[in-house]
């Protein structure tokens, strides 16, 4: 499989439907006489500006693809930017321009659509420009099945993201902030989940979960007051926290100071899940392995690396690991695998009523390969897609099937 950060997030090509979301959909822990919780993801929900086209190959530079993202599959809900490539302005020369959609996007908000198109509970906590892209990344994540009451409205304009696409469809990212909605977390706006309230109501149902990490730790004033919260949340005990770094090394600035941060992140943190290119932008040249035993020692339960079209390795407390293959896909792109991995690896503890810190520190070596298997199909099955397109349950089980 491969990684990927931000992506956009509509209903394209074989769409989840309303019966799909979390509010039309029961989740299958239900069908695991197991409980579900809701599982919080707090992050970046921002406006990617990708090349409008239809397939790997009309998004590649040089390529004018008058199609949106989504080609024949399905339209997403982003707004193109039709420009034509050697276009003549009023000069009578030609003028190089690029056809582009503005497609929603950000790690956090692509794992949470993941993980609502799954079927698992899910709350989307995120701060909203009241102007401009906000009203209508907001009601992306609505028409998804994403429960936004622990989100904030925002002065501060939207973030946007411009990618790029390599040779290989690999995706690239520049951003632009930092002084947008983002990042600007004050400690109010955070959730009290160890009373279990938020704007001084009780949360129903309970959180069980939180899962935050990529740009929203990397900015201050925000990536103080989430790593405060995290460090308060893991004291109390009661709620598992996932962390994903993916690291942004020209978004981050200080590397040093940022590593400095991902470490105290890590050491309150039970599951850490990073790619290959996450530990070499932190640690250059450490073995993967080294890395992720480094992480174990902090005060992780559990670390999950994924390495591309290598698949996946979790690694345990104990010593022991588990590695998964990718199974075979046609590429499309790389934009949102990594989301998609995470957020098939959080469904599966959901359903199977692993939402626990104990329990995840207790995991069996039958529950651990289950579940990173799931993860890697998710990631692999959002590959053959364009776009960050994640997997509905019925799409992702078909495939797991499919695999034999």
């Amino acid at each position: 499989m491969t990684e990927a950060g931000s992506g956009n997030l509509g209903p394209v090509g074989d769409k989840a439907g309303p019966g799909d979301t979390t509010a039309g959909m029961a989740s299958a822990a239900a069908a695991n006489g197991v409980a579900p919780g809701h599982i919080l993801v707090l992050g970046e929900c921002l406006a990617d500006l990708a090349p409008a086209g239809g397939t790997a190959e009309d998004l590649l530079p040089g390529r004018a693809a008058g199609r949106r993202a989504g080609g024949a599959t399905g339209a997403a809900p982003g707004a193109t930017i039709r420009e034509v490539v050697g276009a003549t302005g009023p000069s009578g020369r030609d003028q190089a321009r690029q056809n582009l959609v503005a497609l929603p996007g950000g790690g956090p908000a692509n794992i949470a659509v993941g993980l609502a198109r799954l079927g698992a509970p899910c709350t989307f906590a995120g701060r909203f420009s009241r102007g401009g892209f906000g009203p209508w990344l907001r009601r992306n994540l609505v028409d998804n099945g994403v429960d936004l009451s622990f989100s904030v409205d925002a002065d501060e304009p939207a973030t946007i993201a411009l990618v790029t696409l390599d040779s290989h469809g690999r995706a690239s990212y520049t951003f632009y902030g930092p002084t947008t909605a983002d990042w600007q977390w004050a400690p109010s706006e955070l959730p009290d989940l160890g009373g279990q309230h938020h704007g001084g109501r009780a949360v129903k149902p309970a959180v069980k979960a939180v899962h935050t990490g990529s740009l929203v730790l990397a900015l201050e004033p925000g990536a103080g007051a989430i790593t405060g919260w995290l460090g308060d949340l893991r004291q109390n005990g009661r709620v598992l926290i996932s962390f994903d770094p993916n690291v942004r090394p020209g978004f981050v600035g200080d590397l040093a100071a940022y590593r400095d941060r991902l470490t105290e992140v890590v050491r309150n943190s039970h599951v850490v899940r990073a790619s290959s290119e996450d530990v070499e932008a932190v640690y250059p040249g450490a073995p993967l392995r080294a890395a992720a035993e480094k992480w174990l020692s902090l005060g992780a339960a559990l670390v999950v690396i994924t390495e591309g079209p290598d698949g996946a390795t979790a690694f345990r407390e104990d010593g022991a690991t588990v590695h998964c293959d990718p199974p075979p896909v046609e590429l499309a792109d790389t934009i949102g695998a990594g989301d998609a991995f995470t957020a098939a690896l959080l469904a599966y503890f959901g359903d199977h009523g692993l939402l626990d810190p104990s329990r995840i520190a207790h995991l069996d070596e039958a529950q651990l390969r289950a579940a990173v298997t799931q993860a890697v199909a998710g990631g692999s099955l959002t590959c053959s897609r364009v776009g960050a397109d994640p997997p509905s349950r019925a799409q992702l089980d078909r495939f797991l099937a499919d695999q034999g």
